[in-house]
């Protein structure tokens, strides 16, 4: 799979490591983010591109890091036809989580969600809140995780892209 990658100066050395992870995966990776560390920079810059060439079809998906990851996650957002999920952290679902009532006892539950429920193509993970491991899993998982193609969820998917 062919996946752009981005960041600002906040995720610039976690970015260099997922790259090679991303590799070991057997993944095409485009890296859209700095080229060297500035702390002054801003994330749109980077982000931006990151977001049109999966929103083009030119990369198939998309993961992108900040510090915080939200920014990022809003920025992917403005481009059309990109759904991105912010990850933050593992967690417990406190609630049901599906249709049926089930409840999961899974701390990527939600990571798992972004892509089953909502075929979310480009995800944001926050460097500061995510160890270098926790990362690792959570892209995995969401690598893994297919689309359901359930109606319900289609129907929405096509609400947010027109």
């Amino acid at each position: 799979m062919k996946i752009a990658v981005s960041t600002d100066h906040a995720g610039y050395e976690p970015l260099r490591q997922l790259i090679q992870y991303l590799q070991t995966l057997g993944h095409e990776v485009v890296d859209y983010g700095p080229q060297g560390l500035d702390m002054d920079d801003d994330y749109p810059d980077f982000i931006f591109p990151a977001a049109n060439a999966v929103a083009s079809g030119e990369c198939e998906k998309g993961i992108i890091l900040g510090g915080s990851g939200n920014g990022e996650a809003m920025a992917a957002n403005r481009v059309k036809g990109i759904r991105c999920a912010l990850f933050y952290g593992p967690v417990l679902a406190k609630q049901p989580v599906d249709a049926e009532g089930n409840m999961s006892d899974d701390p990527y539950e939600i990571v798992k969600l972004s892509r089953q429920h909502n075929d979310a193509n480009m995800l944001s993970l926050s460097g500061r809140f995510l160890s270098l491991d926790e990362m690792h899993q959570s892209i995995k998982i969401w690598l893994d995780t297919p689309f359901t193609g359930l109606e319900r969820h289609a129907r929405r998917i096509e609400k947010l892209d027109t």
